[in-house]
């Protein structure tokens, strides 16, 4: 990923928070036909590995896994807004993009064994379901586990390196930013908002 100075973030802590947050992410790999992508809610374990591991599963039907060939890119994305060049204020001036984005690279592991599979199945529904009011519980002796189980493929990915990429007009002088990050606060759409308050250094709900 292009990453001028400016827009790099590296601390780790903050890349990890970021991909539990917008964890619905996209796993491209290379195959002997060509690149393959898939898009998948992906958990993310940091007790394993210098930068932590992948894991999710896909579907047995899915040929991305039965071709994977090196390393594999997982694209994370977050809010992403269009800046007018007119909020700027300043002549010669020009339409950009704000965006908060993590890259992850590593190797991807299958995983097909009966107990693991479960385990995996287990964490996704108790991360996705544990915020609801009334979480739905997974009950692994269910009859239609087993079927399940048959119809899915599980993975790890062992991540090898992290890039980020906070691109929040931090090429620009303090008072042009601020005046981006009212115009934004001021949009319909909540990306809008959102990278308004990362640009004032916040979190967004």
């Amino acid at each position: 990923m292009y990453i001028p100075t400016a827009f790099a973030e590296s601390d780790t802590t903050k890349l990890h928070d970021f991909m539990r947050r917008y964890s619905f992410a996209v796993l491209t790999s290379q195959s002997e036909e060509g690149l393959v992508a898939s898009h998948l809610p992906l958990l993310l374990d940091t007790q394993h590995g210098l930068h932590g591991r992948l894991i999710g599963h896909m579907a047995r039907a899915n040929p991305q896994w039965r071709g994977v060939d090196g390393e594999v890119l997982v694209v994370f994305s977050g809010p992403h807004a269009y800046v007018s060049p007119s909020w700027y204020e300043a002549p010669g001036t020009v339409p950009t993009w704000n965006y908060v984005a993590v890259h992850a690279y590593g190797r991807f592991q299958i995983v097909e064994e009966e107990h693991l599979l479960l385990e995996i199945l287990r964490r996704s529904v108790q991360a996705y379901e544990e915020p609801r009011l009334i979480p739905w519980v997974f009950d692994p002796s269910a009859g239609y586990v087993e079927k399940l189980l048959k119809a899915i493929v599980g993975f790890h990915i062992e991540i090898t390196r992290l890039e980020g990429k906070w691109k929040l007009s931090q090429n620009q002088p303090d008072e042009r930013r601020q005046r981006v990050s009212r115009a934004l606060s001021e949009q319909r759409d909540d990306d809008s908002r959102a990278i308004a308050i990362l640009i004032d250094g916040g979190l967004p709900p």
